[in-house]
């Protein structure tokens, strides 16, 4: 304790140095980041479409995903907060990282085998009759699921910023490392739903209960959590943590006596400048824009780009297009996050970057209201005509460079904002985990609402998917202006002679 002053709730003694830490480790933890987006693209493309085929309808669906932004507010602080006082012999981060990789495992095989099991447990053959049996244990998987992910992220981005050691380049380019790695896995996820014939690699399933579509969406889960067992199994024995001490965590509960993890919290918020603030704020405008379009991207271009019905082949179609623009769009976020390591050092620390991406992203959520007018005008024309319904060369075009254009944003979303995270904790000695968990709250707090209203507003306005993206757009728009006027380049940590860590942080128990 120095002149007489208590620590601040939130220093938490920091890990051995790292600063020589030899990039491979950090690609090896940041590779993780396949496993998890595969099975996360997964999620985005397949599983609004299949729980409509289970028997839910479209303006209940939008609930199956509350589970994410539940899971969210309360996980991934939760474990950000345990993970910060680990003292396991094995490290802080990757006993969580290994447990939440088998809860993920649990999960796809319900999430996957849920037809077959609703089938022995009584659920209709019958194509046109809900399955309540299967819905039962898909929700079951689902939110398993989504607790697993929020688990697993964030001990793996915390693992990234104890690596980086408070360096903003480092840090910087390890969060474009976890960025481009989420791109691979998603465009890996968005190319396996897109093709309709991957279930042929595992005959067995393809079943009674499980049709095409189903054993597609099976396949695919087994071949990602195939995936994440081997990135998290190579990740975790290979990058060691040095365990901090028992003493010292004691010592971090004493400023805590009572409250525990909701003290840790209420301190972790008390304690933030108001850079963190306004990175908060604008995260929840950009979670805001993001996941509208996110529930529904794949529906939007089934429903509204192709016009079929849900079940249809003329929706089934659509939705492998919808995959497919994905997988563009998952293309170019790698790409773009690459280039934000070399571009994001000398544009006011990313800020800019990040508030003209959020213009890009309203533009590109405006732009679907004018495809689906032309989709529908052509179809019409087509109809009277006596021609099909398949949209226009001209019109599949453009939603697919809608895809592919709203990369950029997702890169710059994917990294700026946790790199200016990771920034603005360390320059008040909070620790990584529980400051990065909190930011997550911003992301998910959104979603939650998103997750409550959007079916039954999109229901008002004719069940379609626009309303939810012109909110969003909207929302897009407003986050630019944010980010532009209000928030502050961070603070200059590098690493140089003439800059001293931000992470030489103390603990001294309180005086009594």
């Amino acid at each position: 304790m120095e002149n007489g002053k208590h620590p601040s709730p939130l220093q938490l003694q920091s890990p051995p140095p790292l600063r020589q830490t030899p990039p491979w480790k950090v690609v090896a933890v940041a590779a993780i980041a396949v496993g998890v987006q595969f099975g996360w693209a997964l999620q985005f493309s397949l599983l609004t479409p299949y729980v409509q085929l289970l028997g839910i309808p479209h303006k209940w669906a939008s609930y199956i995903w509350l589970c994410g932004p539940i899971s969210g507010m309360v996980v991934q602080p939760l474990a950000g907060h345990y993970s910060d006082r680990c003292t396991s012999k094995f490290g802080r981060r990757r006993p969580f990282i290994a447990a939440a990789t088998a809860l993920v495992t649990v999960a796809v095989i319900l999430i996957g085998f849920a037809a077959d099991l609703g089938h022995l447990s009584g659920d209709s053959l019958d194509s046109g009759a809900a399955k309540p049996r299967a819905i039962t244990i898909f929700v079951v998987g689902f939110w398993i699921l989504d607790v697993a992910n929020n688990l697993l992220m964030a001990p793996c981005r915390a693992f990234l910023a104890d690596l980086s050691d408070g360096d903003q380049r480092k840090t910087r380019n390890a969060n474009a490392a976890f960025a481009f790695f989420t791109a691979v896995g998603n465009v890996l996820g968005y190319a396996a739903g897109s093709y309709s014939n991957l279930h042929r690699l595992f005959p067995f399933t393809s079943t009674q209960a499980c049709d095409v579509y189903c054993a597609n969406l099976k396949t695919c889960f087994l071949i990602s959590i195939t995936l994440l067992l081997i990135l998290t199994v190579l990740a975790i024995s290979t990058v060691r943590e040095d365990p901090i001490s028992r003493l010292s965590v004691q010592k971090k509960d004493e400023t805590v006596p009572f409250l525990g993890f909701f003290g840790e919290l209420l301190s972790a918020l008390k304690e933030f400048s108001k850079p963190m603030w306004y990175l908060l704020l604008a995260m929840m405008l950009t979670s805001t824009a993001w996941f509208g379009f996110v529930l529904y991207d794949t529906d939007w271009v089934g429903r509204e780009v192709y016009g079929g019905e849900v079940g249809g082949k003329v929706y089934d179609s659509g939705v492998r297009a919808g995959s497919l623009g994905l997988m563009l769009n998952s293309a170019v976020a790698g790409v773009t996050a690459l280039a934000v390591m070399l571009v994001a050092r000398g544009v006011k620390g990313g800020n800019r970057l990040w508030g003209c991406g959020n213009l890009l992203l309203a533009v590109c959520l405006a732009m679907t209201v004018w495809i689906t007018k032309v989709a529908e005008s052509t179809r019409r024309k087509a109809v009277a005509s006596g021609g099909g319904t398949t949209p226009a060369r001209g019109v599949k075009a453009a939603t697919l460079s809608v895809f592919a254009v709203l990369g950029i944003p997702t890169a710059m979303t994917s990294t700026i904002p946790f790199s200016l995270g990771s920034i603005y904790c360390s320059s008040f000695g909070g620790g990584q985990g529980l400051s990065l968990g909190v930011l997550n709250v911003a992301v998910v707090l959104p979603q939650l609402v998103v997750s409550l209203t959007s079916g039954p507003w999109d229901q008002l306005f004719g069940g379609g998917n626009l309303p939810a993206f012109v909110i969003g757009a909207t929302a897009a728009a407003a986050s630019c202006v944010f980010v532009l006027a209000l928030l502050p380049s961070p603070p200059r940590t590098d690493h140089d002679p003439s800059s001293p860590s931000v992470l030489k942080i103390t603990i001294s128990a309180p005086s009594h």
